[in-house]
């Protein structure tokens, strides 16, 4: 069902049931306010004698500011409900800023780095580009480790495990790889799917079934 793109501002708490919203509605809420975020780490083939050191993981920031609004389960497993969806509207350009943008207000009100899971359709995140120039058995034994945010790109999201919160940046790429991102996203999802992109290039995968 297509979703009426909104203003939406992640509201999270870190215990207690959420109302399960309309099937295929967004929550009406603003854009999520922009926060300091770490420094991206260097891109692959940029010189240097040896390997960089890796990001500094994601750490859950003070709450005390925190916003209250509705908290999901811990993981997939509490509820057989669908995700909550929520819409945040971007240009392909602009559409990792926003996920990054909404990744940092999930960890300022109280979500710990090893819930989220961003996708992105078109250019990797620097972290994955970063951590995948060192082979892919250590990028995915990062994955497992489960202690941080994972990005992943859509054509091997598949490989991710469920996590209670998951951020699509539909950062350009074929429609094919829109539609891959949003139904691996959707089945990932335990209590929130994320969409920053385009609102007609995602209604309309939306509408086709996912």
């Amino acid at each position: 069902m297509p979703l009426i793109p909104e203003e939406p501002q992640i509201h999270e708490k870190a215990q207690g049931p959420r109302a399960t919203p309309a099937s295929g509605r967004t929550a009406p809420t603003p854009r999520p306010v922009p926060g300091p975020r770490p420094a991206a780490p260097p891109r692959p083939g940029r010189p240097g004698p040896v390997r960089p050191a890796p990001p500094a993981q994601r750490a859950s920031r003070d709450t005390a500011a925190a916003k209250p609004g509705p908290a999901g389960p811990a993981t997939p497993a509490a509820t057989s409900a669908a995700p909550q969806i929520q819409l945040i509207p971007a240009t392909p350009d602009g559409a990792l800023d926003a996920a990054e943008e909404a990744v940092d207000l999930l960890l300022d009100s109280g979500r710990t780095p090893g819930d989220v899971l961003v996708i992105t359709t078109g250019e990797p995140h620097p972290w994955a580009a970063h951590e995948l120039s060192f082979g892919d058995a250590a990028y995915w034994a990062q994955h497992d480790a489960g202690d941080d945010v994972f990005y992943a790109d859509a054509a091997v999201a598949d490989r991710a495990a469920s996590r209670a919160v998951v951020v699509v940046a539909v950062n350009g790429g074929p429609e094919a790889a829109a539609a891959t991102a949003l139904t691996v996203a959707h089945a990932r999802a335990g209590a929130l799917l994320i969409v920053c992109g385009d609102p007609q290039r995602i209604n309309s995968v939306l509408g086709a079934g996912v």
